[in-house]
């Protein structure tokens, strides 16, 4: 289709550089203009406690102050104290004429961690002079106080900007740093830091830093969070899983912190921190598991545990039931953002005491090392097994009959009964990445949708059974189709699954992008709807924390009302679910995918031809008929 546009109309539609186009922003104004380039999400600010926190684990890191004080409060306010070294009190900086105290949380790129032969010997978290400014400038007061050599210094910033100070003689000879602010709702969705989070987070700190104390309270209690090391932390992740070894692998080193064992669980999980900021990957992760594979191999081999002529075990049978937890000590660390989770690159060279200590603790401990050699072989068999039957799968399919050849973005179950099974459709890579962790193997399978979602009714059918997606979906179903019509033939044999669940976020792009999935259905199928085949899923709106810190969720705002009016004094926390794509699999497979605690709508016909208008009123091509309906039920529409 082409338009023709004239010179003077193409020049009021586009935007003309003027002289006062280009513009630039003090530090403070672009941290609140542009957050999330300093603090990632905006969706709570618990980025800002962790920035803040940072700073006083570094100080415990480098031999200061073995007790934090934090406190998270119900109107948005936190506290953060240590008993560190404290800032130099009322030194005047020449260059600005602040003090470094003032500097310290009000000048970007301000920061003594910077040298790598510095006090902090450059293996901190707090690297870049950024985090506790942006702390500041996000939020509506911010005070610090710090003590030092029997003089303190005191500010008070509001909205980012100095207010006033106060200096004077401090009580006793003691130091140390105390900082309460309150977060700028405006910045985020929620202004509450998460309490939960951040005690999960405080006890894995704590079984790094055997002698470190954190105690934390908020409005109504106050605990004391103190580990003996990182077998702890090992014991805490283990939940109900079984350990086939009797002896960890345990490895204090001055570069590495790490704990590794083994368990009957068929998934791995590896939590690594960096200078005890935690991580999700980088090349720290990859050398890890590389090693591992590695030189259990090598172990294998020299043990006659994998014949001369047999291949060596891949990293995903090795690491099957892996659980591994570590900190890593590193000068140089390069991230690939402020919110330090990805590690591009660091100095340490920990991987070499790793190498060799993993080594020796397999010589002593060979029946432990079989059991994991073993186990890794069964995983192989089981890979390669379900990797046959596929074969079989496809190898059965005709010329004629293709749609035996499943798409790739299918992640599918293996159980025989095909009635059980049931296939949730999600659109994004993140969401359905969830849901195949969190899903039950044996009869639930994930089709993850790339981009949007074709509208049938609008499309002619040769063009729609060219459409990628629908085309996979239909090779998933397992059912015959008409390339010229693009109509499936039902067939209940010859169905794949006996439930197909439409998994979206509950928000307005989540219900249209459910509906378009619906009408896709409608179209190719209709029989599939008509036989009680198709489902909606319906995540839970809220999410409450109670003071007992057990999660409970709740469907709907006629739930929420309802608990509110009986449970109102038991709520620490409450909150609006997350989309799909930001939940963990234990959320996903509790909200959406466990049939004892999810909850499923399915799709009911009472009258085809109406249905069948309806579907050509709201996604055919006429237009009026889609605002007609609109007028006459715009009452009935719900504002989130």
């Amino acid at each position: 289709m082409c338009y023709n546009v004239k010179q003077s109309e193409r020049s009021e539609m586009n935007n003309i550089y003027k002289d006062d186009s280009i513009e630039s922003l003090d530090p403070r104004s672009h941290i609140r203009k542009r957050s999330g380039m300093y603090i990632g999400s905006n969706a709570n600010p618990n980025q800002l406690l962790m920035e803040i926190f940072s700073n006083a684990l570094d100080e415990y890191n480098i031999g200061h102050g073995n007790l934090i004080k934090v406190g998270i409060y119900k109107d948005g306010t936190c506290s953060c104290q240590d008993f560190a070294q404290g800032f130099p009190v009322h030194v005047v900086r020449p260059e600005d004429g602040k003090t470094v105290l003032e500097a310290s949380f009000s000048v970007i790129n301000t920061s003594g961690k910077y040298s790598d032969d510095g006090v902090y010997e450059g293996s901190s978290l707090g690297l870049n002079g950024v985090g506790a400014k942006s702390c500041n400038f996000l939020s509506s007061f911010f005070e610090v106080c710090s003590h030092r050599e029997g003089k303190y210094e005191k500010l008070y910033f509001k909205n980012g900007i100095l207010d006033h100070r106060e200096v004077g003689k401090w009580k006793d000879g003691s130091s140390g740093t105390e900082i309460i602010y309150k977060p700028d709702h405006q910045f985020f969705e929620s202004g509450i830091t998460e309490y939960e989070y951040f005690k999960r987070f405080f006890e894995d700190i704590c079984c790094m830093c055997p002698d470190l104390t954190i105690e934390l309270c908020n409005d109504d209690n106050s605990e004391t969070i103190h580990k003996k090391g990182i077998t702890d932390f090992i014991s805490n992740r283990l939940n109900d899983n079984l350990e086939i070894i009797s002896n960890r692998f345990i490895l204090e080193d001055k570069d590495i912190s790490l704990g590794l064992t083994f368990t009957a669980n068929s998934s791995s999980n590896i939590i690594a921190y960096m200078n005890y900021g935690l991580t999700e990957s980088g090349p720290h992760i990859t050398a890890l598991k590389s090693s591992i594979t590695r030189i259990l191999n090598s172990w294998a081999r020299e043990n006659n545990l994998l014949k001369e002529k047999e291949k060596n075990l891949d990293g995903n049978s090795v690491q099957e039931g892996m659980l591994l937890i570590c900190n890593i000590t590193s000068t140089g660390v390069r991230y690939s953002s402020q919110t330090k989770e990805k590690i591009v690159g660091y100095d340490s060279n920990f991987i070499e005491e790793f190498n060799k200590q993993f080594e020796v603790w397999l010589d002593n401990n060979p029946e432990d090392a079989k059991s994991i050699i073993e186990k890794a072989l069964l995983a192989r068999k089981a890979s390669e097994a379900a990797k046959k039957a596929r074969e079989v799968v496809k190898n059965k399919a005709t010329k004629k009959d293709k749609v035996f050849k499943l798409p790739t973005t299918l992640t599918d179950c293996w159980s025989k009964d095909r009635t059980k099974c049931e296939i949730f459709i999600s659109e994004g890579k993140s969401s359905a990445s969830g849901l195949v962790a969190g899903r039950d193997s044996e009869f639930q399978a994930v089709y993850g949708v790339r981009g949007k979602m074709l509208s049938v009714l609008k499309t002619k059918p040769e063009n729609i059974i060219k459409n990628q997606e629908i085309n996979n979906l239909l090779q998933a179903l397992g059912l015959d189709y008409n390339p010229k019509t693009a109509k499936c033939i039902y067939d209940k044999d010859k169905l794949r699954y006996g439930k197909i669940i439409a998994a979206a976020d509950a928000d307005f792009d989540g219900y249209a992008i459910e509906n378009l999935m619906f009408n896709i259905f409608w179209y190719i199928c209709p029989e599939l709807i008509i036989n009680g085949h198709v489902y909606s899923s319906v995540p839970p709106l809220y999410r409450v924390t109670t003071k007992k810190n057990e999660y409970i969720y709740l469907k709907d705002d006629v739930a929420l009302e309802e608990y509110k009016s009986k449970n109102m004094d038991k709520i620490q926390f409450l909150g609006r679910m997350k989309g799909l794509g930001e939940q963990n699999s234990d959320e996903l497979a509790y909200c959406l995918l466990e049939p004892k605690t999810r909850n499923l709508y399915k799709l009911t016909v009472s009258d085809i031809e109406k249905t069948n208008k309806m579907f050509q009123d709201l996604y055919g091509k006429n237009v009026e008929p889609r605002v007609k309906f609109l007028e006459e039920h715009l009452e009935e529409a719900r504002v989130d």
